[in-house]
């Protein structure tokens, strides 16, 4: 990603999402059990009290601190879908009606996601009499 790009969605990550940002985490990263290079994410979570971490790259996260677990983009989504179906595929509808440069059908975004989280676009798909996806 090109940096003018990059910072231009950190800006508007840190204006939507003011809470996000973990500060004072540093102090933790040695005691963190993961991989090494990732140690700074496992850190920033215990600091943040988080739960969760969501990641593609699983396997440097197999060791986590008691309380905190790993899952992949695919499984987070899926639960979050088990918790409000209807406001879930109501939101899918709004963001692929949102999306103009270019235009993007529903069925547009559930192929697209279906590249990066399979799983959620299959559910999405049979939820929705979509199941081509």
């Amino acid at each position: 990603m090109p940096a003018e790009k990059a910072a231009r969605l950190r800006e508007h990550m840190e204006r939507f999402f003011p809470d996000a940002m973990v500060t004072d985490y540093e102090h933790l990263i040695d005691a963190m059990p993961n991989d090494p290079k990732d140690r700074h994410v496992a850190a920033a979570a215990v600091q943040a009290s988080a739960q969760l971490i969501v990641t593609s790259n699983l396997k440097d996260f197999r060791a986590l601190p008691d309380g905190v677990e790993a899952q992949s983009p695919d499984e987070f989504l899926c639960s979050l879908f088990d918790l409000d179906s209807e406001g879930f595929v109501q939101l899918l509808r709004e963001q692929a009606g949102d999306l103009r440069r270019p235009a993007v059908s529903f069925e547009q975004l559930l192929s697209r996601l279906g590249r990066i989280v399979p799983e959620f676009a299959a559910t999405i798909g049979e939820a929705t009499g979509d199941q081509d996806r």
